[in-house]
C-alpha cells in the first residue's frame, strides 16, 4: 500500500494551521479558513505520490477530506 503525505487544516487560539500528519509544528499558518485551505492544496499537490488534506471544523471534528494525486488501482487489469 501506498503511503500517503497528509496535511491537516485545524483552529488555533489565533486563526488556523497546516500540519503535516506527524509533524511537531505547524507547515503554515492563516488568518482565515480559507486562506489555509488554499495553502494545504497547494502543499499537497506539490507532494510527491499520494497527498491528502483534512479539513477540521471550529470543534475539530474532520469537514472533509481531499485526495490529491494518482490513487493505486483497487483491481489489476
Amino acid at each position: 500500500m501506498a503511503k500517503r503525505t497528509v496535511y491537516h487544516v485545524a483552529p488555533t487560539e489565533e486563526g488556523w494551521k497546516v500540519e503535516k500528519e506527524h509533524a511537531q509544528r505547524a507547515s503554515a499558518t492563516a488568518d482565515t479558513k480559507a486562506e489555509a485551505i488554499a495553502r494545504a492544496v497547494e502543499l499537497a499537490k506539490n507532494a510527491s505520490g499520494l497527498s491528502q488534506v483534512k479539513i477540521h471544523k471550529g470543534n475539530g471534528v474532520i469537514e472533509s477530506e481531499r485526495t490529491y494525486g494518482a490513487d493505486p488501482e483497487k483491481y489489476p487489469g
